[in-house]
């Protein structure tokens, strides 16, 4: 009798430990994915994973089932003109496929539809074009954003020829592709250094971004404006948010959709090129058209201490940049922030101030778009030109801070890695899920010379807690955990590497 009880026993802490371990799941490696293959995890349509593939002048979409087995591979009949840009959107019974592309002086932006087997559905959509492009485009010249029900998709470009006054042109469509709002807006750039940056769409279909004028060419940020543009209308207004005292850096917005609101942050430093001393975030209340909170949290002398690397307490923050603001139901907001920077070999290490950073949208053309620079800061100088020599990048640790709704600091943590890597950021970084109760922070660590994907999950009060080794961790996969993607409340899809082919595996929490 009492065997029996231990073996029950036994078998029941085994069916517990199986329940919490995290495990994984590979895709057999294709012969036709090489090790430079260009990819993007598009997501779940219909129980199925779909992955966008790309090498050369071939273009692909890939669909596994649930075990990771490759269903079909279907070769995409893209413009016969290169192609600038590649975006997804993905929806649970379809995606679309969006994509820019020149011939001769045009620049094309057209979508695709596809099905849950990765197939066409009906006829290519045009959604805008640009006529007289008088040069060879490197770069995309229209950005795509969402709202956060995807109900609401927006196409935009800003022409920045003109120093004095910039052009911004908004495409607004609903979740069928139905244009529902073309706008033309010129918007006055009073001063030498004024840009437009951070664009956000909320489930309105109202178009946030901020004006930020700084106090020379990639430098600090000392005045910002809100510009809100109503979905339907021809128009928009600019107010001054108050920014004393301080000098800003890193701006993000995010729209708050169940309270209505818009969340600008960024880190501040109280001197010009200064140390970072905190984080500035003001809350502006969209019904009220006005701001209801502008203040600046300070870090203290223990975050500092947490937070550094091999550097004083001074400088801790200075390699920080923010990852990801995630906001809260009560109307409180989480900020996440990694440790990242670079050194090329015959150079001292860049600071934050020699990183083409501060605009995504800066192309050096009469347009602006999205920084294709990389997810790490490095390797190219101010004027965006591959840097010299060997690049090491680094990724360090992760700040996690939370607020409560009236701005208060609530609580914060760190996780602590350490990594680098030489000439690639593809395996550095981490890798972000909510599960709802938890996020989870999925990132390499080094362990007797063999990189181990790790999970790290943070709680609604900020417990750290180092979760169970993945089960079928195999020998000779390398992941890059930066690229992750979640596909269901407990299910993400990472991409790896396996004896010189990309494949890729799905994780289960």
């Amino acid at each position: 009798m009492k065997k029996q009880i231990a073996v029950t026993f036994t078998c029941l802490l085994v069916t517990l430990f199986s329940a919490r371990a995290q495990r994984v799941t590979y895709s057999e490696p294709d012969r036709d994915d090489p090790r430079n293959l260009n990819f993007e995890i598009v997501g779940k349509v219909k129980g199925k994973v779909l992955i966008y593939k790309n090498y050369r002048d071939l273009y692909y979409i890939s669909v596994y089932d649930e075990d990771m087995k490759m269903q079909a591979k279907n070769r995409m009949e893209l413009a016969n003109s290169r192609i600038l840009n590649m975006e997804f959107l993905v929806y649970p019974d379809f995606a679309y496929m969006i994509y820019q592309y020149q011939k001769r002086t045009a620049v094309y932006c057209m979508a695709i539809k596809l099905d849950d087997n990765g197939k066409q559905v009906g006829e290519q959509i045009e959604l805008d074009s640009t006529e007289n492009i008088n040069y060879s485009a490197s770069n995309k010249i229209y950005s795509l954003i969402s709202s956060e029900d995807k109900q609401k998709i927006m196409l935009f470009k800003v022409n920045s020829k003109n120093d004095k006054q910039h052009i911004l042109t908004t495409c607004l469509f609903n979740k069928d592709l139905k244009l529902l709002k073309k706008s033309r807006l010129y918007v006055p750039m009073p001063q030498r250094n004024d840009f437009l940056s951070e664009f956000t769409l909320d489930n309105d279909g109202d178009l946030v971004c901020v004006r930020e004028s700084g106090t020379s060419s990639n430098d600090n940020i000392n005045k910002v404006f809100l510009i809100t543009k109503p979905a339907m209308y021809d128009v928009f207004s600019e107010n001054d948010l108050k920014v004393s005292g301080i000098f800003l850096d890193n701006i993000r917005i995010k729209a708050d959709n169940i309270n209505k609101h818009y969340l600008v942050s960024s880190f501040a430093s109280k001197a010009r090129r200064g140390n970072i001393e905190g984080i500035y975030y003001t809350l502006w209340d969209k019904v009220l058209n006005k701001e209801i909170l502008n203040a600046t949290t300070n870090f203290s002398d223990e975050l500092r201490a947490d937070a550094k690397g091999d550097g004083s307490n001074k400088s801790a923050f200075n390699d920080f940049f923010f990852k990801q603001i995630i906001l809260r139901k009560d109307g409180g907001f989480i900020v996440i922030a990694e440790s990242a920077y670079s050194s090329t070999r015959g150079q001292n290490t860049f600071s934050r101030w020699d990183y083409l950073y501060g605009n995504p949208y800066l192309t050096g053309t009469d347009y602006y778009t999205r920084s294709q620079f990389g997810y790490y800061p490095g390797g190219y100088n101010n004027y965006g030109n591959p840097a010299n020599g060997m690049t090491r990048y680094f990724a360090d640790n992760v700040v996690v801070i939370s607020f409560e709704p009236n701005g208060k600091m609530e609580w914060s943590n760190v996780i602590r890695k350490s990594q680098y890597d030489d000439n690639s950021d593809n395996f550095i970084g981490f890798g972000l899920l909510n599960s709802g109760d938890q996020l989870h922070f999925v990132f390499n660590v080094l362990e007797k010379r063999n990189m181990i994907l790790t999970d790290q999950s943070i709680s609604p009060v900020g417990q750290i807690d180092r979760n169970p080794t993945f089960k079928n961790l195999d020998r000779g996969y390398d992941f890059m955990a930066r690229h992750i993607k979640q596909v269901g409340a407990r299910q993400a899809i990472i991409p790896c590497q396996y004896r010189g082919y990309t494949c890729f595996a799905k994780l289960e929490f």
